[in-house]
């Protein structure tokens, strides 16, 4: 008899540990980026190459601003900092010349047929914001504005995903809260009308 996988009873063998992070955190992600010389201001650069105006972010500076913010949420997750940090070792390694099953000449020329980079980058997309992150992360692919046009054969993949998932977030978010801010105003200028016409009523009736 055929069973579903919902059936199937399960032990949850990692139920005593820890649900938080434990110990010093010795290591950031940003400060590992920027020993590799990709800088904050950079990934921001390479964000706002592509900006286009959207409800909520007017104006570069107000996505900039949006940018960072999302920037700081997305890295404040440890899974996130450590695909990063996967992106950073094959890249050093390829440079090493000791990847496995690839020649070093084979990582150089970025052969088509290697598409690990390709994954990771999407992967770290959509990990950040979803099937939203990866148009995001395909778009920056293409034109590879800023450092990405700098890096490696992993790294631009790694930060291009980056930079679209958070890129992504930034215009979901700011539509959302600008969209928000709108329907209050409305709300608020209804209900307004109608306290005064509550008044006008009363005076009429006096």
């Amino acid at each position: 008899m055929a069973m579903k996988l919902s059936d199937i009873e399960s032990e949850d063998l990692k139920k005593d540990q820890s649900k938080e992070l434990e110990g010093e955190i010795t290591h950031s992600i940003l400060e590992i980026l920027e020993d590799e010389g990709i800088t904050v201001d950079m990934l921001v650069d390479s964000a706002m190459a592509l900006y286009a105006p959207h409800p909520g972010l007017e104006t570069r500076e107000i996505a900039e601003k949006r940018f960072l913010e999302e920037l700081d949420i997305a890295l404040s997750d440890p899974n996130l900092c450590l695909l990063i940090y996967a992106g950073i070792l094959l890249e050093r390694e390829g440079e090493a010349g000791t990847l496995p099953d690839i020649s070093k000449s084979s990582y150089e020329k970025d052969l088509t047929f290697i598409i690990a980079d390709e994954v990771l980058g999407m992967s770290i997309s959509k990990y950040i914001s979803g099937d939203k992150g990866m148009f995001e992360f395909v778009r920056f692919d293409k034109q590879k504005p800023g450092i990405l046009s700098k890096l490696g054969p992993f790294m631009d993949d790694v930060i291009g995903g980056l930079i679209g998932g958070v890129s992504a977030n930034m215009y979901t978010r700011g539509m959302a809260e600008a969209s928000n801010s709108s329907r209050k105003k409305k709300k608020d200028s209804k209900e307004k009308r109608k306290g005064s016409d509550s008044d006008l009523g009363g005076v009429i009736a006096g």
